[in-house]
């Protein structure tokens, strides 16, 4: 299977074709509560991640909710 080279947190990162942004949640043990994911510079809808195939070059910014006050 081919392997296409996308960003995550500003690191290259290698995946399958046909990779899809739930494969990465599962492989990063993100925590979908507790953070935002943002696809190319656009906040995606959560209960999407499971339709989100990751393309050549896609950018993925993580970003964890912090509490405090």
């Amino acid at each position: 299977m081919r392997k296409i080279k996308i960003k995550v947190n500003n690191k290259i990162k290698s995946v399958s074709e046909n990779y899809r942004m739930a494969d990465l949640v599962k492989i990063l043990k993100i925590p979908l509560k507790k953070v935002a994911i943002e696809l190319n510079q656009e906040i995606i809808d959560k209960k999407n991640i499971n339709k989100i195939y990751l393309k050549k070059n896609d950018k993925i910014e993580i970003v964890h909710f912090i509490g405090g006050g």
